[in-house]
């Protein structure tokens, strides 16, 4: 008897500044899935917020954008029955603000459906930089020195913040919103003339800043995949173009180089695995995420960087090569995502089932 294929509801797009990144993931994951046993539903969701039902995510992004009829926040809830998505489980890949910040999945959670990827505080935690590095700190994972500042702290206080900076950091040091992602709105302040601008502009993206010690050295990524018992992959190396691995490099021009696995010692291959998959459980997540590393040149000391729940899903993105230099291909990677999604999915309902009623 021929098994029932699963239906994968893809959610792309989105409101965040990383829109058109989560359209190429999502073409990559859609190319990629296994056609055989899964039925592909394609929801997309304007910049302005709206769900559409579209046939794939491969559609151009001005096609995308003009379809029509777009339909309630609650897909499952609409009464137009050729609007209707009846999944058997809903694969977000929406990066940054509303979707990888626990907004989308506490919708999925609502709705008591099965989702691929970590859960809401995972993501939520993930997503600002700030709760994640207490996180880390906490769990005794090593970050770099920071400092947190809000736009009220910059609108009222605005010399007292730039006297700090040049108290606790040295040059150069790094200004980035709180909560996004794709290197959007970071600056390199390289003189102290810079700080003010550099503020400005993360506080473009953001009414909560992260200011880190620049770190001389490599960039390592290490990416996790699992729910109760998550396993890294081998770490790769990235050879930024510029100053660091900005917005236009990873999505535009595609200079820089990465070195896949990343040329280090056995040892410190071990190290990075470790603690890429003690910031995984520091956070929380479950099904996958892709963890940045700094090994600092002068003393070889490994910093974790951040966590990203819901990695790059791009051709040439880390997280899935990282993975097919480690044994497991992207289609495969893909099935695996589904399976742990599932399983989460059981367990949380067998102990919801035990509550008294």
């Amino acid at each position: 008897m021929k098994k029932k294929k699963t239906t994968v509801a893809l959610i792309f797009g989105g409101r965040s500044a990383e829109h058109e990144i989560s359209l190429i993931s999502a073409s990559a994951i859609y190319k990629n899935i296994d056609k055989n046993k899964h039925n592909v539903v394609s929801l997309y969701i304007s910049k302005q917020g709206e769900w559409k039902k579209v046939s794939s995510p491969l559609l151009p992004p001005a096609k995308l954008a003009s379809s029509s009829p777009a339909f309630s926040f609650l897909p499952w809830e609409t009464s137009e029955p050729r609007l209707r998505v009846l999944a058997d489980i809903y694969f977000p890949i929406l990066h940054g603000p509303y979707g990888e910040d626990g907004t989308i999945q506490g919708l999925l959670e609502m709705a008591d459906v099965p989702y691929v990827g970590a859960g809401v505080l995972a993501s939520a935690a993930g997503m600002d930089k700030v709760v994640m590095k207490a996180l880390f700190a906490a769990a005794g994972v090593p970050v770099v020195k920071h400092r947190a500042f809000t736009d009220t702290d910059w609108a009222k206080h605005p010399k007292s913040v730039l006297s700090l900076l040049r108290r606790e950091f040295s040059l150069p040091f790094f200004v980035k919103p709180a909560n996004l992602g794709s290197s959007v709105g970071i600056s390199k302040v390289k003189a102290w003339e810079e700080s003010g601008r550099a503020l400005r502009r993360a506080f473009r993206y953001d009414r909560k800043i992260l200011v880190e010690a620049g770190i001389s050295g490599r960039e390592i990524e290490c990416s996790v995949l699992g729910n109760d018992c998550p396993r890294a992959s081998l770490p790769g190396e990235v050879i930024p173009f510029r100053e660091f691995y900005d917005y236009r490099d990873k999505y535009l021009e595609a200079k820089t180089r990465f070195l896949i696995p990343a040329p280090l010692p056995s040892s410190k291959t071990r190290e990075v695995q470790r603690l890429a998959v003690a910031a995984y459980k520091a956070v929380g997540c479950e099904g996958m995420a892709r963890i940045d590393f700094f090994l600092e040149e002068r003393t070889g000391q490994i910093y974790v960087n951040e966590i990203n729940t819901i990695p790059g899903f791009t051709e040439i993105s880390m997280y899935p090569k990282l993975w097919e230099a480690s044994g497991v291909p992207f289609a495969r990677l893909v099935e695996e995502l589904i399976r742990l999604g599932f399983e989460r999915h059981r367990k949380k309902k067998r102990c919801l089932e035990r509550l008294p009623r």
